[in-house]
């Protein structure tokens, strides 16, 4: 058996929209606005045949690496970045979480081995996903990451919060039929996580320190009440603000349950609470 093989193990050949299962990795185009396949209103069979490919391109470079850890005594230097700059637009703001993370060994380094790998295949699509629908990526925070969608023309789809809804949609639909499929194939715990989605106006900004630790921030209290939605989340549960129910097409509503009323956020106009959803929605296999 070859060491941390764990994740060499795959089969995805009932995933829905291939009959044959994985096919020979495609030579990917760099990231578009708006990519190929990609419909906001369902899963597209084209969209869904491009993400097993890229997952499997992604699992197949995980294992011709090797070994990812290796044994240091120096942290990489980060990059000097202008720092001090912000844009305030509006936008949906997109938190995930891992569930559980910490309870997932990670001791020995065969542990860290397989667990670094497990992240790599996971926030690689994710990110992915983001991407795809129009999103931007702010961090990666370990066992989660931040996104955000900003409402724009430059898109199909300009509405940044149904783009942030589909997008966490694809997120749990691919982690179910194609990311837990390869962990459970290894013996391995499946990936569990929430997300929550704010909407409105928000500055992104770059600060720290220059030649020293400097990050961009989504600097407001849309990302901060998104981030909170996370504490109200239960596993594979869509947590929305009232602002993203009001921008999401009348169709979508029917799938947004009251989560809570106390959310421990107001209206500052009126001072009456502003409830959290539960997005109850989710992607049938495409046709």
């Amino acid at each position: 058996m070859k060491p941390y093989s764990p994740l060499d193990p795959y089969s995805l050949s009932t995933f829905p929209g291939s009959s044959t299962g994985l096919v020979p990795r495609p030579v990917l185009a760099p990231p578009a606005k708006i990519s190929p396949g990609v419909n906001y209103n369902f899963l597209t069979p084209d969209y869904l045949r491009t993400q097993v490919e890229r997952v499997k391109e992604t699992l197949d470079k995980i294992i011709d690496r090797g070994a990812h850890v290796s044994v240091g005594r120096v942290l990489p230097d980060d990059d000097s970045l202008a720092i001090g700059e912000g844009r305030r637009l509006p936008m949906a703001i997109l938190f995930l979480d891992i569930c559980s993370f910490s309870d997932r060994p990670a001791a020995t380094q065969e542990e860290q081995e397989i667990l670094l790998r497990i992240m790599h295949l996971f926030f690689t699509e994710m990110i992915r996903i983001a991407e795809d629908y129009g999103g931007t990526v702010e961090k990666n925070t370990g066992d989660g990451l931040m996104a955000y969608f900003e409402d724009s023309s430059d898109h199909a789809e300009k509405n940044g919060s149904k783009r942030a809804v589909a997008a966490a949609l694809t997120m749990f639909y691919i982690n179910a039929r194609a990311l837990n499929r390869i962990l459970a194939q290894a013996g391995i715990t499946p990936i569990r996580f929430r997300v929550g989605i704010d909407h409105g106006n928000v500055t992104i900004a770059r600060v720290g320190a220059a030649k020293r630790f400097n990050s961009i921030v989504a600097i407001g209290s849309t990302a901060n009440a998104a981030c909170k939605m996370l504490g109200k989340a239960e596993p594979d549960e869509i947590i929305v603000g009232e602002n993203v129910i009001k921008a999401l097409p009348s169709d979508w509503l029917g799938y947004c349950k009251l989560k809570t009323v106390d959310s421990g956020w107001i209206y500052i106009n009126t001072g009456t609470p502003y409830p959290f959803y539960r997005y109850a929605g989710r992607w049938v296999d495409p046709s």
